[in-house]
């Protein structure tokens, strides 16, 4: 295969994530996005090393495992899904052969356990505002697959309760008529960035975040501000914009309540949602959830897990492989809101919980002390930095790291405390393939291992493993930068 030739070929198989593998005259080709048993057409667009990569151009023919009859209308542009025409029960028989092919020479996947639901299951969205095509009406939804720029109109989506999308439509046709600008990433000029919304499962409250930059005078440009500053004269145009989509809020009919009405401010170059400044418009800048008993107070950028019902599901599976905590001190490293810690905490003696976001800690505190826990202590800092100084002396630790898994650092770290066991959640299967390397060298075995589908239709996956110490003589370390790593794991794939 040459790049920039165009070929035509099935999909064998998909390796972890989204990685169609496809083969044309013996040589193998990567191209993301396609489902196995599809016919696509693709151009090769990388070629290094022997290894190529093909942009998908075309599905000529559907998979034979694409039997779902009632796909969401935006399947297939909209970059959210990716599994959506698959069965679900079939979705998580590909997801166990991806595991197994990652994680089999640590041990033995026990098994995928599936989402209790896999329609409406997200309760936190981060939507785009944006173009469906340029110089388009404004549009407001997910991007489009294959594209940092195009944003598909989200009005339906199957993966988020009903609530969502009619705050979406709302919020967009507001702003449509108001005339104001989208924020447009490669000049950095406009306004309007994100709507952000998170809904409980179990209490139905909700918060919706309008995302902004501080870009004000691109409002008076529209016109309709300047008209309704006529009316109310002495009030700044983004006041009177901001409190027309709050009222749009109230007004609507939803199943679930408003807990808060929120405008964000972000004047990050990044595109992503962060605050420089929230204002509350309406309500309160926080509401809560219910998992396993407990009650959980959620801010907009406190981390939780986006399939509440899945991580019950995740949370009973942990403490299953915890087992008993009885008198014993456990660690609770990256621990969010400290979910984990409180479930783990009713017969612990202590656990101890380190997580490097401030805000996220202190609703951890508020949590575990509106659940009556008083044996939870919350240490804000990174794990790197922080767990060296520690000064209790831990039975057992938990370990569920952000995506890019342990700092190697820090993993040499947790080694050092040699507990018999541990317990390492991930929402990344390759980061964990790197850590369970180091552990495995120094002296860790994998005795159960299982994944949750959190992600139904998506490419994505939990994994979780209670490892235990077996003391051997030799360590190892990998200092290698963890993009290197996997090109070199990836290259042996491909030599072999």
């Amino acid at each position: 295969m040459k790049k920039g030739q165009t070929y035509t070929g099935v999909i064998e198989r998909m390796e972890f994530p989204n990685r169609g593998i496809v083969y044309i005259d013996g040589e193998k080709a990567v191209v993301k996005n396609g489902l196995p048993g599809q016919k696509v057409t693709f151009v090769i667009n990388k070629k290094r090393n022997g290894r190529c990569e093909g942009r998908l151009l075309k599905v000529e023919e559907p998979s034979f495992l694409e039997t779902e009859p009632n796909c969401c209308p935006h399947f297939g542009r909209c970059g959210g899904c990716l599994m959506q025409s698959i069965p679900y029960e079939e979705q998580t028989v590909i997801k166990r052969g991806q595991m197994e092919l990652l994680l089999g020479d640590f041990g033995e996947i026990g098994g995928v356990r599936p989402s209790p639901v896999w329609e409406g299951y997200r309760n936190k969205m981060e939507f785009s505002f944006g173009d469906e095509e340029k110089g388009g009406p404004l549009a407001l939804g997910m991007h489009r697959r294959g594209s940092f720029h195009d944003v598909v109109n989200a009005d339906f989506c199957r993966i988020v309760h009903g609530d969502f999308t009619r705050i979406l439509t709302a919020t967009r046709e507001y702003f449509k008529e108001a005339g104001a600008p989208f924020y447009r990433k490669l000049k950095h000029e406009g306004y309007l960035r994100h709507l952000l919304v998170r809904r409980a499962v179990k209490t139905g409250e909700i918060l919706a975040a309008l995302v902004t930059t501080g870009q004000t005078g691109f409002l008076s440009e529209s016109g309709w501000a300047g008209e309704m500053g006529e009316e109310r004269l002495g009030e700044r145009p983004e006041e009177i914009l901001l409190e027309g989509w709050r009222a749009c809020m109230a007004a609507l009919p939803l199943e679930g309540s408003f807990a808060g009405i929120l405008h964000i401010r972000n004047d990050s170059l990044a595109d992503v949602v962060q605050s420089d400044c929230t204002t509350v418009l309406w309500g309160q800048d926080y509401f809560y959830e219910e998992l396993l008993g407990l009650r959980f107070k959620i801010s907009p950028f406190s981390f939780f897990q986006t399939n509440s019902l899945g991580a019950e599901v995740l949370y009973e599976l942990v403490r299953e492989y915890v087992g008993d905590t009885r008198g014993k001190v456990v660690f609770d490293l990256y621990s969010g809101t400290g979910t984990i810690a409180q479930i783990l905490a009713p017969v612990a003696k202590e656990v101890v919980g380190v997580e490097i976001v401030g805000e996220a800690v202190e609703a951890a505190r508020e949590n575990a002390a509106m659940n009556g826990l008083s044996n939870c202590r919350f240490i804000t800092g990174d794990v790197l930095k922080v767990v060296g100084e520690l000064d209790a002396k831990p039975d057992l630790i938990v370990l569920d790291p952000p995506r890019d898994g342990i700092h190697p650092k820090a993993l040499e770290k947790i080694i050092g405390f040699g507990v018999e066991r541990m317990v390492y959640i991930s929402c990344k299967p390759t980061s964990l393939v790197r850590d369970l390397e180091v552990l495995r060298g120094n002296g860790y075995e994998v005795e159960r291992m299982e994944c949750v589908d959190m992600f139904p239709c998506t490419g994505n996956i939990e994994t979780v493993c209670l490892l235990s110490n077996r003391k051997p003589d030799t360590k190892v370390r990998i200092d290698v930068d963890q993009e290197d790593y996997y090109r070199i794991k990836d290259a042996k794939k491909t030599q072999n």
